[in-house]
């Protein structure tokens, strides 16, 4: 069969700036995927669309019927950590693995079939933050000795350092997030295993539990900095409100409270990641998600 990679997909890697090498990928995509497959003695049955924005995901099965998903990501997204973080867990709270062994030639990772189609964001908000906690919770352990894992201040060192050189119409709130984050980084109060990228839309309806996490970018660090993307969940809507600023200020607490982390860390974590995401979503021309996430941030 063929597997062409979702256009969403294609979009998003060319706003990187490792585009030259994921245009590479790209191209091998098809071949990686037909040997990936064969590797691991499963059969292609069609690949999920509309797909994500980082990976290509092909439901597959094996000769007895058994459901899979095999997921193929560029080699900048470090599936390899990817792998070491998701069997960490064992599916306590998170997607499981179906083979652990890593091959480099394809980077591939085979995981149990989850529903795709139904995340967390197809519940109301209220109740999608609830079980969302619940997930996060199980999520928050303790990693290895000597993991492979970036720590939160080597991820938010690189990414200051493209905040310093932000444009001038958004230096003034760049400048104040780079200093969130350096006084955040000064004094860690913890050291969990973190999801790294953690939000509604990437907790799936399974069936050995009602809801597992799937897609982390594994990073080792603070439970506030892992909480701080889920707050600006659903951000059109939260803009939307007429609660503005104040209605912000209260999700940070509200989910600060629920899950005991500290409420002035998990606002200085908000802040730096929306302005990050922000900057980012501005240098790619994506103006109006850049001002949605700048606006967001300039409430808090």
């Amino acid at each position: 069969m063929a597997f062409e990679p979702p256009q969403r997909l294609v979009r998003a890697l060319g706003e990187l700036p490792e585009s030259a090498q994921d245009a590479q990928w790209l191209e091998q995509l098809p071949k990686l995927a037909e040997a990936a497959l064969s590797r691991r003695g499963v059969r292609a049955q069609r690949v999920q669309a509309p797909g994500g924005r980082s990976s290509l995901v092909v439901l597959a099965q094996y000769a007895d019927g058994t459901p899979a998903a095999l997921k193929l990501a560029p080699p900048h997204a470090r599936p390899d950590r990817e792998l070491a973080a998701l069997a960490h867990w064992g599916g306590f709270g998170a997607v499981r693995v179906l083979d652990s062994r890593y091959h480099e030639e394809d980077g591939a990772l085979l995981l149990e079939r989850l529903h795709p189609e139904v995340s967390l964001r197809s519940l109301p908000d209220a109740k999608a933050l609830l079980e969302a906690a619940g997930t996060l919770r199980r999520l928050w352990v303790a990693p290895p000795a000597g993991h492979v894992w970036e720590t939160v201040a080597e991820r938010t060192a690189r990414r200051s350092a493209a905040l310093r050189a932000a444009p001038a119409e958004v230096r003034a709130l760049a400048d104040a997030a780079v200093a969130m984050r350096d006084e955040l980084v000064a004094a860690v109060p913890e050291e969990l295993l973190l999801h790294g990228n953690f939000r509604q839309g990437k907790v799936l309806a399974g069936e050995r539990a009602p809801w597992l996490t799937v897609g982390p970018e594994p990073v080792v660090g603070e439970r506030a900095y892992d909480l701080a993307r889920l707050v600006r969940d659903r951000l059109e809507d939260q803009v939307a409100t007429s609660a503005g600023a104040a209605g912000a200020r209260r999700r940070v607490n509200r989910l600060a409270d629920a899950l005991e982390v500290d409420r002035d860390r998990l606002r200085g974590w908000t802040v730096f990641r929306a302005v990050e995401s922000g900057s980012r979503a501005l240098a790619a021309g994506r103006r109006r998600d850049a001002e949605l996430l700048l606006e967001f941030a300039a409430w808090l």
